[in-house]
C-alpha cells in the first residue's frame, strides 16, 4: 500500500508558535529535562524504551506534574511553577492517545465518542459531532457496538474519533501502532495520513521506530535518558546525524568509537583501521558510523577497501545480514565482558540486497572478500 506524502501549512516568517515547553522532573532513574517549541506541523519524539518520551507528553495533557518549568499551547498557559499555574486535564486542549486506546468498556462506540466532547455542548450539536467522526472514521453501522465487540483496528478509530471530536489545540499520538499486527497497522497508517493532512494544529507522535517516525513528521527529536540531544527536520535526522544516540535511533548498526588519524581519516580501534570520511573530521571526534547496507563489495584494491572474512550470515526474505571482520586490521581490544560482546565489537555488519545481486555474489560465510565503505556516507560525531 502506497504511503501519501504529508502536506501541512507553511509557516510564515513570524513563526506561529503552537507549543512552547521547558520542563523539569525528577525520575526515578534520570532527571527529565525537556525544552522545544513547536509549529503547526508534526514533531516526532524518536527514543528507546523509558527515555522520557511518553512522560513529556503525560505533562503537556497534564496527567503527570513536572517539578519546574512551563508549558504553553496556542498562546494559553498550562502549567507555569512560577507563577503557579497547573491547569486541570479536563481545562486543557489537549487530546492524548495511549498506547491502549483506553475506550471506556461500558459506554459504546456513539458514546465513546461523545465522551470527548465538553459539556457545555448541547445535545443537538453533540449528535452532529458524533456523526460527522462516525462517517470520517468509517465507523457506521458500529455506533451501538461495546468495545469488547470491536476489532482493533475498530477500536483504533474510535480512539482517534472521540480525540477529534474534542476539537483540541493539539494532538499526541504515544506509539499509537505497538499493538497491531502488520496489515492492520498498513491500513490504520492511512486514517493517520489523512488526519495529520486535515488538522490544523501542531501534533506530537512517539515513536521508537524510525521509518514510523520518518513516515509521519516533519521534524524528530531524538531523547535519551530524559533530554533531546537532537531535534532536526526528519531528512537531517536520518542523512546528517550530530551525535551517537541520533546514528544509533535512525538506524544505523554500526557505531564505534573513533580518532582522528587526518583531516578526512579516523582511525578505529575496536577494527584496527583507518577510514576516509568525505567531511572534515574534528579534532575531539569520538565516534564513527556507517549503514549496513552503504557497505557494497568492492572488485580491485583501494581507497576505504578492506579485505575482510565472513563470519557471520543470516536471511531474511530479500536480504543477507552479514557480519565481517577485518583481516588486515590490528584491533585494541576493548575489556568487553563476554564473547557475545567482543563479536559485536569486532565486526562489521553488512546487509546485501538479495534481489539486486547475482547468487553467486551473495557472501556466505567463510568467504574471504573485498568490501567498501563509501567515504560519503561515513557519519563522524564528537558527542
Amino acid at each position: 500500500m502506497s504511503i501519501r506524502r504529508i502536506r501541512r501549512r507553511t509557516v510564515g516568517k513570524g513563526r506561529d508558535v503552537s507549543l512552547r515547553i521547558d520542563i523539569r522532573k525528577k525520575l526515578a532513574s534520570f532527571d527529565l529535562e525537556v525544552a522545544f517549541e513547536v509549529e503547526s506541523e508534526t514533531l516526532g519524539f524518536l527514543g528507546a524504551s523509558g527515555c522520557g518520551k511518553s512522560m513529556t507528553l503525560r505533562c503537556i495533557a497534564g496527567v503527570e506534574e513536572p517539578d519546574e518549568g512551563i508549558i504553553e499551547v496556542n498562546g494559553t498557559t498550562y502549567f507555569d511553577s512560577a507563577a503557579g499555574i497547573d491547569l486541570s486535564p479536563q481545562k486543557r486542549k489537549t487530546a492524548l492517545l495511549f498506547q491502549s486506546f483506553q475506550l471506556f468498556p461500558h459506554l459504546t462506540v456513539a458514546d465513546n465518542i461523545a465522551a470527548g466532547i465538553g459539556r457545555d455542548v448541547g445535545e443537538p450539536d453533540r449528535a452532529a459531532a458524533v456523526a460527522r467522526q462516525i462517517r470520517r472514521f468509517s465507523l457506521e453501522g458500529l455506533e451501538k457496538r461495546f468495545p469488547y465487540r470491536l476489532s482493533g483496528g475498530q477500536q483504533q478509530r474510535v480512539a482517534l474519533a472521540r480525540m477529534i471530536a474534542a476539537q483540541p489545540g493539539i494532538l499526541m499520538l504515544d506509539e499509537p501502532f505497538s499493538a497491531l499486527d502488520a496489515h492492520l497497522k498498513s491500513e490504520l497508517e492511512q486514517d493517520l495520513l489523512a488526519l495529520f493532512e486535515s488538522f490544523e494544529g501542531s501534533i506530537l507522535y512517539v515513536s521508537h521506530d524510525i521509518d514510523e517516525a520518518f513516515r509521519f513528521c516533519d521534524r524528530i527529536a531524538v531523547v535519551e535518558e530524559g533530554h533531546i540531544r537532537e531535534i532536526a527536520p526528519k531528512r537531517d535526522i536520518v542523512s546528517d546525524p550530530q551525535t551517537l544516540a541520533t546514528i544509533r535511533l535512525s538506524g544505523c548498526k554500526n557505531t564505534t568509537e573513533a580518532r582522528k588519524a587526518s583531516d578526512h581519516e579516523v582511525f578505529l580501534p575496536s577494527f584496527g583501521v583507518t577510514v576516509r570520511c568525505a567531511q572534515n573530521v574534528p579534532d575531539d571526534v569520538r565516534f564513527f558510523g556507517v549503514r549496513a547496507f552503504r557497505i557494497r563489495r568492492a572488485r580491485h584494491e583501494g581507497r576505504n577497501v578492506f579485505r575482510v572474512r565472513v563470519d557471520r550470515a543470516s536471511d531474511s526474505r530479500f536480504e543477507r545480514t552479514v557480519m565481517v571482520s577485518f583481516l588486515d586490521g590490528a584491533p585494541i581490544s576493548s575489556g568487553a565482558a563476554d564473547e557475545s560482546e567482543r563479536f559485536a565489537q569486532t565486526h562489521l555488519q553488512w546487509k546485501v540486497d538479495k534481489l539486486a545481486t547475482c547468487e553467486a555474489d551473495v557472501p556466505c560465510k567463510g568467504d574471504e572478500l573485498l568490501i567498501e565503505i563509501p567515504e560519503e556516507f561515513v557519519y563522524v560525531v564528537t558527542r
